[in-house]
């Protein structure tokens, strides 16, 4: 019987489903899964600390710790994704290369330190040369955490329209994080899903979008907590992989289909656990929220995570 019950927020999904499920425990830990989507997940977590461990978008997380939030980081990277194709312009805007963008107004899908919007300015500033303090970037919503003030080229959008109305009447002229692409909206990089592979073989690009967290009194109090967790979430994903190697993923979702991709590409695994496997990756994106202006300084990789996970692998 487990020790304690901690409640847990994880979206179900191909690497989580063992552990939703049952199939995986930790050794002496129970999770008590909440069913609340992410989103709502993350801000709950940040603002009021609702749960004992929570998935948690990578960004919101480095800004959180920023400011101080009492809880901390596992190397359990649950999410990844490619964002050449969260980049979109207006159909009848005058853009056609990505450098086009430099003075203008470019919508960002809720936040400014929304995590694909930090991806997607990292893929624009090294890809395609776009100077991104020339660039007035104008969020749709506010921020999850709510102590964070964006630099002076941050606009909010007006409550008028939707961002993807406003989008396809001209003003902003792009955005990012529109998704599905509503009718007046077109991809501004041709073949981005390809885009988005080719970065993964030419230069290792391969985002990480979300994390675990967990509450810091717990992992003070409970020294075996963290690597207890890092087990259980493995295992559950080796499972998912190993099924997506042998192909008896049945119906796979878009997520499933892109990480076959990813496994065909590199032949490794498409979610390694761990500092080391994602260390670059990692570097990289807190190089980015430095560049950006979501992080004041740059942090190393291992003051994210305990010192009990510094040399887990899974």
């Amino acid at each position: 019987m487990a020790d304690i019950t901690l409640t847990a927020v994880t979206q179900t999904q191909g690497s989580t489903r063992a552990l939703k499920d049952g199939a995986v425990r930790p050794r002496r830990y129970a999770l008590e899964f909440q069913e609340v989507p992410v989103i709502q997940a993350f801000r709950k977590m940040v603002r009021s600390l609702d749960f004992d461990v929570t998935e948690m978008a990578i960004t919101t997380y480095l800004c959180a710790r920023s400011f101080g939030k009492p809880f901390t980081a596992l190397p359990v990277f649950l999410v990844r994704e490619f964002h050449h194709s969260a980049i979109v312009r207006s159909a009848t805007a005058d853009i056609t290369v990505p450098k086009d963008l430099e003075g203008r107004r470019v919508g960002v899908n809720r936040g400014y330190t929304v995590t694909t919007g930090v991806w997607a300015r990292a893929i624009l500033q090294d890809e395609y040369g776009v100077d991104l303090s020339r660039v007035t970037w104008v969020p749709s919503g506010d921020e999850h955490v709510a102590e964070f003030r964006p630099p002076g080229n941050v606009i909010p959008l007006t409550a008028d329209a939707s961002l993807a109305e406003r989008v396809a009447a001209g003003d902003p002229a792009a955005a990012v994080g529109i998704r599905p692409d509503p009718p007046g909206v077109a991809p501004l990089i041709p073949d981005a899903a390809e885009a988005g592979f080719r970065a993964l073989r030419d230069r290792g690009l391969y985002p990480i979008n979300h994390l675990l967290v967990v509450k810091d009194d717990l992992l003070d109090a409970h020294p075996d907590l963290a690597a207890d967790l890092f087990s259980a979430y493995a295992e559950a994903k080796a499972r998912y992989v190993s099924r997506l190697g042998d192909g008896l993923v049945k119906d796979p979702t878009l997520a499933d289909l892109m990480y076959m991709r990813v496994l065909d590409i590199t032949g490794a695994d498409p979610l390694p656990y761990g500092i080391e496997p994602n260390r670059a990756m990692l570097e990289y994106l807190i190089r980015h929220a430095v560049t950006q202006r979501i992080l004041p300084e740059p942090v190393p990789v291992e003051a994210l995570f305990p010192p009990s996970t510094h040399e887990l692998a899974g």
